[in-house]
């Protein structure tokens, strides 16, 4: 195994989508959501254990979760979990864990990747990193995976490649241009064109390849985190953390990064990849009976005359469901949600509802 390669895993969202199951206190990175016996963070944690050595792995999160973290991987070193003080997007995280790498190995290759994606074939994903990898140790070059889509779906973002590739791998193409979530005719267009790709928001570089790219496109940035540059891995580097992070915009690393960079390639790929962005991925990815329905836990449930519904309720709950068809069904903490399953995208605004006239009571 490579002692150069890193993971840093991105673990600081709030999943506020699979309400009420998720939750602020306690959102959908630590769940096991399939019944499994391994939350989403631990299964993306196992998998980079295929690519880089245990002592490489790096968790950034929120600090409210550093007790889950801690509790969920109990091999992790404190030094190995990255407690941001606020929430800040995606470019400070990636800033701040890279700077923190490449302190430990100037060397160093990095993927970074959300903590809450499902994969449901772990060698091709192993594969695709690694070659990545080996790429971007080779070329000043920033890489993302790209999933070729099945179907034109409109809640990704869209890659757009060229022929052009990397002189030492001609699978990797050059990017053409990121495209934010489309309407549905586009998303068909696009899917049509052949030339596009879901964007996994997994990337892969080099600690200095990455830090150059702050430095000429986020030098505001670039500067805040550099100045740490003596106290990480030091006991100094939770207060220096804690006062730059005050100063960090608000801003993704596809916008900062990205999207302005000439020396951007994307790998198409093919694993069985989800993101898990709503109940309706979860419902794709689950196993279902002979008429559809997704039920986790399936002991103490019973279902009559009822299809294609995606039921989640605690293991001692009982349910009775009868002339239900195409619902989600979501019970935790004796909170409660059935909704149309075509009509899923209203949970964001019914966590807003519950939120203004309870506060964060339910939240």
């Amino acid at each position: 195994m490579n002692k150069d390669n890193f993971a840093l895993i991105m673990a600081g969202g709030v999943g506020s989508r699979f309400w009420p199951v998720s939750r602020v206190e306690h959102p959908k990175q630590f769940i096991d959501f399939f019944g499994v016996g391994k939350t989403l963070i631990q299964s993306t944690y196992e998998r980079f254990l295929r690519i880089c050595p245990p002592e490489n792995i790096f968790i950034v999160t929120n600090e409210i979760y550093t007790d889950l973290i801690k509790k969920q991987l109990p091999n992790l070193d404190d030094n190995q979990i990255l407690a941001e003080p606020i929430m800040r997007n995606t470019a400070p995280c990636i800033a701040y864990g890279s700077m923190k790498i490449a302190e430990i190995n100037p060397n160093a290759n990095i993927v970074v990747a959300p903590s809450d994606h499902t994969i449901s074939d772990i060698d091709g994903f192993v594969a695709a990193i690694e070659q990545s990898l080996q790429a971007a140790s080779e070329n000043d070059c920033l890489i993302t995976l790209g999933i070729k889509p099945s179907r034109p779906d409109t809640g990704y973002g869209y890659i757009q490649y060229m022929e052009n590739t990397l002189p030492a791998d001609q699978q990797i193409h050059k990017v053409k241009i990121f495209t934010e979530k489309p309407n549905l005719e586009l998303a068909k267009s696009f899917v049509q064109s052949g030339d596009f790709l879901w964007n996994a928001g997994i990337f892969i570089w080099s600690a200095a390849a990455i830090n150059n790219a702050f430095s000429k496109h986020l030098p505001d940035m670039y500067d805040i985190f550099h100045l740490g540059s003596s106290v990480y891995n030091t006991a100094e580097e939770k207060g220096f953390i804690n006062n730059a992070y005050l100063q960090c915009t608000n801003i993704s690393i596809d916008f900062a990064i990205m999207e302005k960079a000439d020396n951007v390639y994307v790998l198409p790929t093919d694993f069985g990849w989800s993101d898990l962005g709503t109940w309706a991925s979860i419902y794709d990815m689950a196993e279902k009976d002979y008429v559809g329905n997704a039920v986790i836990p399936s002991e103490q449930v019973m279902m009559f005359n009822s299809s294609n519904c995606m039921v989640n309720v605690p293991e001692d709950k009982l349910v009775i469901l009868q002339g239900l068809h195409d619902y989600i069904v979501v019970e935790s903490n004796n909170t409660l949600l059935i909704c149309p399953r075509t009509e899923e995208q209203s949970v964001k605004q019914i966590v807003a509802d519950v939120k203004s006239n309870f506060g964060n009571k339910f939240i």
